[in-house]
């Protein structure tokens, strides 16, 4: 079971419509899909300037910490188009991405990657730009 975080999410309205898309495309999981959907529909849509700098969105350096192991990883989350392994970034649009995408520093999210149920808290954002 994905569970999200129960808080609302804040999106610029371009990442809310490509989220919307990548579910609409069939891009995820039944599962995700679902969870995609009711944060769409209670997500705050706001201008990229008016995006507060503690939200999660494109060209973001994420800290979350796993509330089960207590380690703490780091992602660069960027455009589909723009993220590479070697580079160690990560699509918005990735498991990761769209789990974290429009919460905030202090959100703690439930969600499952390749089957395991995972708890995180974000602890730092940083924008790249």
């Amino acid at each position: 079971m994905i569970q999200a975080a129960e808080q609302e999410i804040v999106l610029t309205t371009g990442i809310y419509d490509l989220i919307k898309d990548h579910v609409r495309r069939k891009k995820v999981t039944v599962e995700e899909e679902e969870v995609l959907k009711n944060q769409l529909k209670k997500a705050k849509q706001v201008t990229r300037k008016n995006l507060p700098l503690d939200v999660v969105t494109i060209d973001t350096k994420v800290t979350v910490k796993n509330k089960t192991t207590n380690q703490e990883e780091i992602y660069t989350l960027v455009a589909p188009d723009r993220a590479k392994r070697r580079n160690n970034t990560e699509s918005i649009l990735s498991t990761i991405g769209l789990a974290l995408v429009g919460c905030k520093i202090g959100d703690v999210i439930h969600w499952n990657f390749n089957t395991e149920q995972k708890e995180l808290e974000i602890v730092n954002v940083e924008r790249l730009v």
